[in-house]
């Protein structure tokens, strides 16, 4: 697709990937209906939950170190600074990096929703720069600044005439999408439309696209053994470091859905080459992503020689444990990022997924390719898999897992976590996103599952002591009754 960093805005996921919200169905008719264009979303008579995809955009910008966030919105929207701020700080301090960036809420009232409130938003974000000191400043809008029209964009331009920094505006209105991860989108686009620069010279580097960095010394580690150091994306980067991404060797990503607008830009901009193979999560993952790289950067033969060494180490330990869970029956419940790549790591631990829900599905990367996960669980998984688009729905999960009752169930959400718990099922918060990563990752997961299901403590008790809102009226319900096709939203 054609990037273009002169809109301030970047179109949503349900218009530029054609993604869904609502699917009930299975892999092979999931990837069929990818392949040829005809996937249809599904609407719901009933919602129940979701998230903004504001929390997505700003919480990967207010990761960049000496950066302000002016945040145009009612109180309420600002409610999740203080625990990024907390969060944020505590990462920098365990590499030693004193995090401060900040964000500071325009507090919109009604008055000001009635009238608008540029000037005064004007005056904030020049008392912001004074106060703080920052390296670049982001105004973003919110839903209520959204509906009334405040012209974020020419604010950020008479700003950039007046102080020396970069200065963006971030269209992020939590209505203008059903899928939250188009904000990991919004922020990219900023990034790339004010702080990027077209590069001069090539640098042995790799930009690393992921949420929070806790394998930060390990991938470091890795890199080193084939020349290059990596460039982590957002969290603890400065706008001096962000500046020359374009001239890196490559871009990778811990998560598919987290890196496409960016790994794609950079490659059509500026020439960066994208690394498009499954995530490293799991053997295949990990050896597929590294021969990819190695090929991209000219390191191949340095990569065989790693993976040599460190298969003799580890896969002999991951297949003694694999033995011990052959046969157990899993539910997944995760964005599409993970979805489709812990199902495949489930299977190459010889764990049978009966279900995978997904939050959303982008039926297309922006290279225009069918997302690589899926396509190689539908090329390597013998059996069929049933598949859900839920959207956060626990309803519906909830439903999944009275009907199928598995062993486990494994959620990178903790809200959903722990209603499968109150159920009775045991469940497993694969909330690091490095918990599967690699070799070490993979054993490490394996184990932590075969301790998870040898211990049902925790779940036998929680369920036996809660009453759960679902009566048995509910669990007998067809939940794929809720959703029925919407014809206006051919894909």
């Amino acid at each position: 697709m054609a990037f273009n960093l002169k809109s301030a805005a970047v179109q949503t996921r349900e218009s530029r990937l054609g993604s869904i919200t609502g699917y009930e169905g299975d892999l092979y008719d999931l990837v069929e209906q990818s392949r040829c264009g005809s996937l249809r979303n599904c609407e719901r008579c009933f919602s129940q939950s979701s998230m903004c995809l504001s929390i997505c955009a700003l919480g990967q910008l207010g990761g960049i170190r000496d950066v302000a966030i002016l945040y145009h919105a009612p109180s309420g929207c600002c409610a999740t600074a203080a625990g990024a701020k907390v969060m944020y700080r505590q990462i920098g301090a365990v590499i030693g990096k004193e995090y401060r960036s900040n964000m500071v809420g325009t507090d919109i009232d009604e008055s000001d929703t009635v009238f608008g409130a540029l000037d005064t938003v004007h005056d904030i974000a020049r008392t912001v720069v004074e106060t703080y000191h920052p390296s670049a400043l982001f105004i973003a809008s919110s839903c209520v600044t959204g509906v009334i029209g405040e012209d974020i964009d020419s604010l950020a331009e008479e700003l950039k005439e007046e102080i020396d920094i970069p200065v963006m505006s971030v269209h992020c209105e939590g209505f203008k999408s059903r899928v939250w991860a188009s904000g990991f989108d919004i922020s990219d686009h900023a990034v790339l439309q004010g702080i990027v620069k077209p590069p001069k010279e090539k640098r042995q580097v790799i930009n690393f696209k992921n949420f929070f960095e806790s394998a930060r010394p390990e991938i470091t580690r890795l890199f080193a053994e084939f020349g290059v150091t990596p460039q982590f994306l957002y969290v603890n980067s400065t706008v001096e470091e962000l500046s020359h991404i374009s001239e890196s060797l490559a871009t990778v990503c811990i998560c598919g859905t987290l890196g496409t607008y960016l790994g794609n830009a950079l490659e059509e901009l500026y020439g960066v080459p994208y690394i498009r193979t499954v995530n490293p999560l799991g053997v295949t993952g990990y050896e597929t992503w590294l021969r990819e790289i190695g090929r991209v950067i000219g390191k191949s033969e340095e990569v065989e020689v790693y993976i040599t060494r460190e298969r003799a180490i580890y896969i002999s330990q991951i297949e003694e444990v694999a033995k011990e869970l052959k046969g157990l029956r899993a539910v997944i419940g995760m964005g599409p990022g993970y979805t489709y790549e812990v199902a495949r790591v489930l299977a190459e631990l010889g764990i049978d997924v009966v279900w995978a829900a997904a939050w959303h599905y982008d039926y297309k990367y922006d290279n225009g390719d069918v997302p690589p996960a899926l396509e190689h669980l539908r090329n390597t998984t013998p059996n069929n898999i049933k598949l859900s688009v839920a959207d956060q729905q626990n309803y519906e999960v909830m439903n999944i897992l009275a009907e199928y009752k598995p062993d486990l169930y494994f959620s990178r959400h903790p809200g959903s976590t722990v209603w499968a718990i109150k159920q009775g099922v045991t469940a497993v918060y694969v909330a690091d996103e490095y918990m599967i990563f690699g070799y070490k990752g993979t054993l490490s997961f394996a184990k932590t599952v075969l301790d998870t299901v040898r211990n049902r403590s925790f779940a036998e008790n929680l369920a036996a002591h809660t009453q759960v809102p679902y009566t048995d009226w509910w669990y007998k319900q067809n939940h794929s009754d809720m959703l029925k096709p919407n014809p206006a939203e051919v894909r």
